[in-house]
This record gives structure tokens, sequence and C-alpha cells, in this order.
């Protein structure tokens, strides 16, 4: 298998839907490429921010920062 190869199959290693003698090239793979290792690491590091970034509460911007857009479409509207 080569580091594209593994680029391509990345989502359905990470879900746990390779077949079994993809799934040992894949690992194998991995055990000799220390860079689809890494980018495997980010991967998945940028899947767990993700869910927390959508499964944190919602933050409501300061009102402030409200008011002053509604100002500035107002005055982008009357111009």
């Amino acid at each position: 298998m080569t580091c594209r190869e593994v680029a391509e199959f990345l989502q359905d290693y990470v879900a746990g839907e390779l077949p079994p003698p993809l799934l040992e090239d894949f690992d194998r793979h991995l055990e000799a490429c220390r860079n689809c290792r890494e980018f495997l690491a980010q991967y998945r590091a940028t899947i767990a921010a993700s869910t927390a970034a959508w499964t944190d509460e919602t933050i409501d911007p300061p009102d402030e920062l409200v008011t002053a857009i509604l100002q500035a479409l107002q005055r982008q509207s009357s111009t």
C-alpha cells in the first residue's frame, strides 16, 4: 500500500469499515511509515476537534457586537 492509498482509505479505516485484507495492508503500511502515522493522528485530532466544536454549548455573541453589526447594516442600507 502507498501513502496515497492510505489517504484514500483513511476515512474507512477510522470508521472501522476496511475489509480485512485491505486492513492488513493498511496496518502494515502504518507500521512502516511514520508520515502516515502522523497523518492519521492529525486526522483523528481533527475529527475530535470538529466533534467538540459541534457539541459545545452555543455561545451568544456580546450585545455590543450585535448592536455594532446592526448599526453598520443600517448605515450600509441607507447609502
